[in-house]
C-alpha cells in the first residue's frame, strides 16, 4: 500500500496537464462539431475550435508516454530529469518492440489485436516503474576509464533499455493471453442485456489502471463481436435499434457529468488540505463534465485509495445498467460529457436522453455521500488527506528561510546522514526512513523552528515543517549526498 500510495503521487505529475486537454477538446468539439462526426472546418470560430481539439488531443493521445516520463521522475531518489529519459526509452523500447508490425516479422504471422492496444497507460506506467529503478540503483555506477563517459546518470537509459527488452519478451507471451481472455469474456456477457451492459462498465473502470480496457471496448463499442454499438449509434454502421443501440454508452453519461464532480467535491469537503486538493480536483471535474476525460479526477485517487476507486467501478456499472434497463439511449464519439451529450441527443437513435440527466442527478447525490462516508470511515487517502496537516501544524515559521541550516540541524537530530536511508516529502511534511531509531533526537529537530515531528515506527520519520518542504528536502537530500 505503501508503494501504491508513491506511485500515485508520482502518477500525479503527468495527471496535472489533463484537466486543461480535457476543457480544451470540450470547448473546441462545442466550437467545430465537425471535428467530431468528420466533416469539412470553414470560418474562423470552427478554426479556433479545430485547433483547440488537437492541442487538446496531443496531451491525450499521449498519455502514456506522460505517464512513462511521469513516473520516472516522481519515484527516483532525486526526481532527476535522467530518470524521466530513461522512462522515455523504456516506453519507446516496449511500444516498438511489441508493435503489431514488429510482432508480425518475430513470429511470421499475423499480430494478433492485443498488440494494436500496446500503447496504453498500463505500459506507461510499467516503463517509468522500470527507468526509476533502474535509475535508483545505477545513477551512481562507475565504469572502467575506457567506457567512463557512460558512468553515472548516462549510462541509466542504455540499462533501462536492456531491462525493458527482457520485459517485453515476458509481455510477448502474457499480454495476448490476457488481451484475449478479456475479449472472450466480453463476447460471454453480451447476451445478458442490461446485466450484461453494468458488469461491463464495471470492468471497464476497473481496468482503466492497465490500459486492458480496451480489450472489452472493443467488443461492446466496436466491431469485434459485430455489436459497433459507436459506429452504429453514429450512423456509422447499418443495424441500429432505437432503444438498444448505445446501452453500452448511456450510462456513462451520469457518471462522467455528474457522479464524478460529486466524488470530487465529497475528497473536497473531506480533504484537510483543502487549497493542496482544490486545483487537481475542480479542473478534473471540469474536464469530466465537459469532454468526459476522468482520467485526472480518477488518477488522483485510484492508487492512494484502491478501495474508493473499486466503488466507483461498482456505481459506473450500477448506472450504466440502469440506463439500458430503461433504453435511456445517447452515445458518444469521444467521451461521455456535456459535448458529445447535445450532439448525440440530436440523433435518431437517442432515445429519451433527457432521463440520462436525471439519472445523473440522482447518482451525484449517491457519489457525494458514498465517497464523503467511505473516505472519512475508513480514512483514506485521498487528495489533501495523505499531506494534509492540522491548523497548528501550518504555522511554522522558518527563521530567516535558510532552509540549508533548517536541514543541518534536522539531519544532526535525525542522527546524521549515516543513519538516513531515504528522503521524500509531500506537501508539508519531511517523511524519512532510518536505520537506527535510537539515534534520532526529537529535541534537536525541533530546534531547527519545525511544527513537530512524528515517529509512525522504527523505521520512519516524519516532520511537519509546512508549505515551504520541499525547498528544506532538497537541501536535506544535498547534504545526505555530500
Amino acid at each position: 500500500m505503501k508503494y501504491l500510495q508513491k506511485l500515485g503521487k508520482a502518477i500525479m505529475l503527468p495527471v496535472a496537464v489533463l484537466p486543461v486537454a480535457g476543457i480544451m477538446l470540450g470547448i473546441g468539439y462545442f466550437l467545430c462539431p465537425a471535428t467530431m462526426q468528420g466533416g469539412d472546418v470553414s470560418g474562423l470560430i470552427q478554426i479556433i475550435g479545430f485547433a483547440l481539439v488537437k492541442i487538446g488531443l496531443a496531451v491525450i493521445d499521449y498519455l502514456p508516454m506522460l505517464f512513462a516520463v511521469g513516473v520516472a521522475i516522481g519515484l527516483s531518489e532525486d526526481q532527476h530529469g535522467a530518470a524521466g529519459l530513461a522512462g522515455l526509452v523504456a516506453f519507446l523500447t516496449a511500444t516498438t518492440v511489441l508493435s503489431a508490425d514488429a510482432v508480425a516479422v518475430i513470429s511470421g504471422a499475423e499480430a494478433p489485436l492485443a498488440f494494436s492496444k500496446i500503447n496504453n497507460a498500463f505500459i506507461g506506467i510499467l516503463s517509468g516503474v522500470t527507468a526509476a529503478a533502474c535509475y535508483n540503483k545505477f545513477h551512481n555506477v562507475k565504469l572502467p576509464v575506457a567506457l567512463a563517459f557512460f558512468s553515472g546518470k548516462r549510462c541509466v537509459p542504455i540499462v533501462t533499455s536492456f531491462v525493458m527488452v527482457a520485459e517485453c519478451v515476458v509481455l510477448y507471451f502474457i499480454w495476448p493471453l490476457v488481451f484475449g481472455l478479456l475479449v472472450g469474456f466480453g463476447e460471454a456477457i453480451m447476451g445478458l442485456g442490461a446485466a450484461g451492459a453494468g458488469i461491463y462498465a464495471f470492468f471497464n473502470r476497473l481496468l482503466i489502471p492497465t490500459g486492458l480496457h480496451h480489450a472489452l471496448n472493443a467488443v461492446f463499442w466496436f466491431d469485434v463481436a459485430d455489436i459497433a454499438d459507436i459506429n452504429k449509434f453514429w450512423g456509422f454502421a447499418e443495424g441500429g435499434i432505437k432503444g438498444i443501440t448505445g446501452m453500452y454508452q448511456a450510462g456513462f453519461f451520469p457518471v462522467m457529468m455528474f457522479g464524478l464532480p460529486a466524488a470530487a467535491l465529497a475528497m473536497y469537503h473531506t480533504a484537510k488540505d483543502k487549497k493542496a486538493a482544490a486545483g487537481i480536483l475542480i479542473a478534473g471535474a471540469v474536464a469530466s463534465f465537459v469532454s468526459g476525460i476522468t482520467e485526472p479526477l480518477e488518477f488522483a485517487f485510484m492508487f492512494l485509495a484502491p478501495g474508493l476507486y473499486l466503488v466507483h467501478a461498482l456505481l459506473t456499472g450500477v448506472a450504466v445498467f440502469v440506463a439500458a434497463t430503461f433504453h435511456w439511449t445517447a452515445g458518444f464519439c469521444f467521451s461521455a460529457g456535456l459535448t458529445d451529450f447535445v450532439f448525440s441527443s440530436q440523433l435518431p437513435l437517442a432515445n429519451q436522453p433527457y432521463m440520462l440527466l436525471l439519472e445523473g442527478l440522482i447518482f451525484a447525490v449517491l457519489y457525494y455521500f458514498i465517497f464523503r462516508f467511505v473516505i472519512t470511515k475508513f480514512d483514506l487517502k485521498t487528495p489533501g488527506r495523505e499531506e494534509a496537516v492540522g491548523d497548528e501544524e501550518m504555522k511554522v515559521t522558518l527563521a530567516n528561510n535558510d532552509f540549508t541550516a533548517v536541514a543541518q540541524i534536522i539531519l544532526e537530530g535525525l542522527g546524521g546522514k549515516e543513519n538516513v536511508v531515504s528522503v521524500d516529502n509531500c506537501i508539508t511534511r519531511l517523511r524519512l526512513e532510518i536505520k537506527n531509531y535510537e539515534d534520532v533526537n526529537e529535541k534537536k529537530i525541533k530546534s531547527a523552528g519545525v511544527a513537530g515531528v512524528l515517529r509512525p515506527s522504527k523505521t520512519a520519520v516524519q516532520v511537519i515543517i509546512g508549505t515551504q518542504v520541499q525547498f528544506v528536502a532538497d537541501e536535506l537530500k544535498k547534504l545526505c549526498k555530500g
